[in-house]
């Protein structure tokens, strides 16, 4: 602004000069011969150079002001794109996690089967360490309260046992990407 101010006082000065200059070019005529045409077409273009140079410096301050806010929206952006860049990731693995939740909840019988299934139980367990690095965990839900920003309810149960909204059974797992939702839980609710 200090640049700004003096430029309104160079421009004044320049004018102050250039009247004198006309003073000084006409000694023989005394100041009542300087017409006051003269005057306030100088006065006049102060005034409108003045203008220009504030309306200068009002659209470099909007312009400013844009630029400001649209750094800060990128730098948002760029932190929420830092923040949950894992989510597309954890969405397509979502479907492989079930298999292996309903493939490890079948019974074996033999013994070579058991141990295709620990070997499984032993991969799930790293994709779920994976996920905790991440920041993605597993919404609570069997025996928790309802809520619809985390749950699905498909089923209604009337099971007099449990309190009212009360989750009696979660049929698909729900995740949630620090606090986003990734895939709500699908359950069944208590009336």
């Amino acid at each position: 602004m200090s640049e700004k101010k003096s430029k309104k006082e160079k421009l004044a000065d320049e004018i102050e000069q250039e009247e004198l200059n006309i003073l000084d070019e006409s000694d023989e005529t005394t100041e009542e011969n300087v017409t006051e045409d003269t005057l306030t077409e100088d006065q006049a273009k102060i005034l409108e150079l003045e203008n220009k140079l504030d309306e200068l410096e009002s659209r470099y301050l909007r312009t400013q002001a844009d630029f400001d806010n649209v750094k800060k929206r990128h730098v948002a952006e760029l932190d929420a794109k830092q923040k949950y860049r894992s989510q597309s990731l954890a969405q397509d693995l979502l479907p492989a996690l079930d298999s292996f939740e309903k493939a490890l909840a079948t019974k074996a019988e033999h013994e070579e089967v058991k141990q295709i299934l620990k070997g499984m139980e032993m991969v799930y367990n790293q994709i779920l360490v994976a996920f905790e690095k991440e920041g993605i965990e597993v919404i609570p839900a069997v025996g928790e309260q309802f809520d619809p920003n985390f749950h699905q309810a498909v089923m209604q149960d009337s099971d007099e046992n449990e309190a009212s909204n009360e989750i009696t059974a979660e049929l698909q797992k729900g995740y949630k990407l620090k606090d986003r939702v990734i895939r709500p839980s699908m359950v069944k609710v208590n009336q």
